[in-house]
Order: structure tokens, then sequence, then C-alpha cells
């Protein structure tokens, strides 16, 4: 059976590799895995694939992670799916006494691991519901619901940092069952972060955490989610991205959840922000004009990027995070008719009281230094888990002329 996958994957793998995704990775690994087990079991063609396997699997970390640690499929999901296809092969090096991969290979997963790790929040394990996702999970070995990232955050942490990512805890059934003992213990962990090659910064303060995606593409990105702002506190995902829904749905929800309307930022002329070209293509892509590194201030934490897109709208947002509040203020300018601001929040009964929307605990106040035409809760859809959609309210800020927009969520007293 092992053989007969075997020869299937050689001999097309060059298509995998093509795709620069997880294809690669995962057809490189089963070449290296299956490989050298037949090899060690004397199958004449197990060497090929194995060196075959050892080859390309450099190859792919190589070009498909950045030196940030980045992921050329921008996505949260696959980049977890990326890492434990290589967490799986690394376990598997060691258990048969493997040559090891290259010191560029092992940093380039060092990082990845680090990258993930910034993105999940410790206290749910949950993390933005960022890029494509087709519901994968390669290693399902403990009892952690499917949004929970710490199992794969601990053992890649432990593989490539050879240290845990976070204290004793359900998540770590995943190194009880692959044998893995990291030689150090429970490290700090990260605070406030710029991912530049992949377009991703992230501010941490106490246990709030915000997300800001800009584009950074050297890959095709499969989400139009330029200038996405995610906010977490205390665990719950209180401003929050669509997801994907499925590869396989009807054309307008594909267009929702991958498009504007998926996304925390600004929609122009009812347009997005790039053109559809296919299935998996969006063109040409957006480029970020100015970027802010993430800096401290006297109030918190602040990130910011613009980007112009194809018919000459701009958009520039800046975000600060300090206790209790997250300010994001956007510039906008150069549209023809009108820019839609949408905020999707946490379920719950919001309602409008002036400029403010509120659900009795949290508050969202936007203000404008222009007439804001439109300021109405109206109903969306996300979509945390592969062919589901749940309702959620969505605040929708319209103006109709260049301005900038002030928006300002709270909680806690």
């Amino acid at each position: 059976l092992l053989v007969a996958h075997l020869r299937r994957i050689a001999p097309t793998v060059s298509y995998a590799m093509a795709q620069d995704n997880n294809h690669g990775t995962s057809e490189a690994a089963a070449l290296f895995i299956g490989g050298s087990w037949l090899e060690r079991l004397g199958h004449d063609e197990g060497q090929r694939w194995h060196r075959q396997g050892r080859v390309l699997l450099e190859n792919r970390v190589r070009r498909l992670i950045e030196t940030d640690g980045s992921f050329s499929q921008y996505s949260v999901n696959y980049h977890r799916l990326m890492l434990d296809t290589v967490s799986l092969v690394e376990i598997w090096r060691r258990h048969r006494g493997l040559a090891p991969f290259s010191t560029t290979y092992s940093s380039r997963l060092s990082a990845a691991s680090a990258w993930l790790r910034a993105l999940v929040d410790p206290e749910s394990g949950d993390a933005p519901n960022y890029g494509a996702n087709d519901g994968a999970n390669l290693l399902p070995l403990t009892d952690a619901d499917f949004r929970d990232y710490r199992p794969a955050v601990q053992l890649a942490t432990a593989l490539f940092e050879d240290r845990v990512a976070y204290p004793a805890g359900p998540w770590q059934g995943q190194l009880e069952w692959l044998g893995v003992r990291p030689g150090l213990a429970h490290g700090p962990t990260t605070g406030s972060t710029m991912f530049d090659d992949g377009g991703v910064a992230v501010l941490t303060l106490g246990n709030a955490r915000t997300m800001l995606r800009y584009p950074r593409f050297r890959f095709r990105p499969s989400h139009a989610d330029a200038l996405h702002v995610d906010l977490w506190v205390g665990g719950e995902n209180l401003l929050r991205d669509g997801g994907s829904l499925s590869y396989a749905a009807e054309l307008k929800w594909q267009d929702y959840f991958a498009g504007a309307r998926g996304h925390n930022t600004v929609q122009f002329d009812d347009r997005e922000q790039m053109a559809r070209l296919g299935r998996f293509l969006w063109g040409p892509w957006l480029r970020t004009e100015t970027r802010v590194p993430v800096r401290a201030t006297s109030a918190g934490e602040t990130v910011g990027a613009s980007y112009r897109d194809a018919h000459g709208a701009v958009h520039a947002r800046t975000a600060e995070l300090a206790p209790g509040v997250l300010t994001v203020t956007d510039r906008l300018g150069g549209f023809a008719s009108r820019a839609v601001l949408r905020w999707r929040l946490r379920p719950g009964d919001w309602v409008r009281d002036g400029a403010v929307a509120s659900d009795g605990r949290h508050r969202l106040e936007v203000t404008a230094d222009v007439p804001i035409v439109r300021w109405e809760i109206v109903p969306g859809w996300e979509s945390r888990y592969y062919l589901q959609k749940t309702a959620i309210p969505v605040l929708e800020i319209e103006l109709a002329s260049p301005g900038t927009v002030w928006s300002r969520y709270r909680w806690g007293k």
C-alpha cells in the first residue's frame, strides 16, 4: 500500500511544488517518511524516495517560509497544517536516527513556530480566523477543540526550539503520545511584534491582543483582507474575521467570506480590494504604501499601514491598543462615491445610542471629521468551522466624501 502511494506521488510531485502551498510540504513529507521506512526494509525504490523527500522538504521550507516565520498561504490554519506536517517529519527523523536537516531548515521552522505562537490566544488557544481554512487538523491527539492551536504550538516549539510554549496542560498530550521531551522549561511569552515578510502585526497589552493584517504578498493571497483588525480580550474574540465557510460554496458566499465584507476593513465603491480572477485567485495584488512599525507610546502600543488600490482609492489605518480601549484611525480617500467601514462584532444584543453601539458590556464609538451618511447595525455571518456559518451583528459606517474615521472599542467597566 505504501509503495503504491509513493509511486503515485513521486511522478507528479512537480505539480504539488508549483502550488507553493501545503501540497508541496505534505507530499515531500510522504516521500521522506515512507521512503526512509521502505529503505530500511530493503525496498529497491526506498532510498530514492527518501532522498527526494529530503531535498524537497529543504526546498519547500526555504522557499515558502520567510525568515520571520511567515508562511506562503497567509492563513492561521494552513500554517498549523504545515507545522504539524514538518513536526511529524522531525519526530520520524529522530525515531529512525536519520541525518538532521540544514541549519536554515531548522531556523525557519523555529521562526514559523514563533509566528503561530504570537497569534494564538494563550487563554483560549484560539486564534484570529485569518486566511483560508479547509478544516484541516493533522494531529488531533488531544481532546482540544479544532480551534485550539496550543497542541500544535506546544509540539512545534518543543521540536524546533527545545522548550515548551505553555505550562503543562491538556495541550501537552501531543508531546506525551509522540515521546517528545523538550530540554527547557516554559519560556517568556511573545509581546507586541511585526511579521513584516507576511504582513501581520500583533499588539499585546495585558490580556488584550490586536492583530493588523496588511498587504505583503510574495505568494497569491486567498482573501481580500487588507488592513483587517482582530481584537481579543481575556480569551474572547471581540472584533472578528469571517472565515472561509467552503471552497465549494455558491459564488455569493465565496465572495462574502473571502471579500471585504468578511473582514473588519473598508470597502470602496462596492467593489473588492482586488478583482477576483478565479476561485483562488485575486489580482492585481495590493501593495503596502506606508508602514508604521510596532512601537510603544505613553498610552499603549501602536502600529499602522496604508495601501492604494488599482482604482486610486487610499486606505491608511493606525491601531492603538491601550488599557481598556482599542482606537483605530482610518484615513480614506480617492474613491468615487462611497466608502463603507465594517466592524464585525461578537454575538449579542447590540443597539445604537447616538455614535455608540453597545451590547451592555462593551461599547464601540465611531466618529468622523466628515458627515456619516449611514450608521447601521446589520446582520452578518461568520464561519468558525468549515461548512458551518452562524449569524453575527456587523456595524457599517458609510462615508460619501474623503475623511478620517475614529473607532474606539471599550471593554471592562
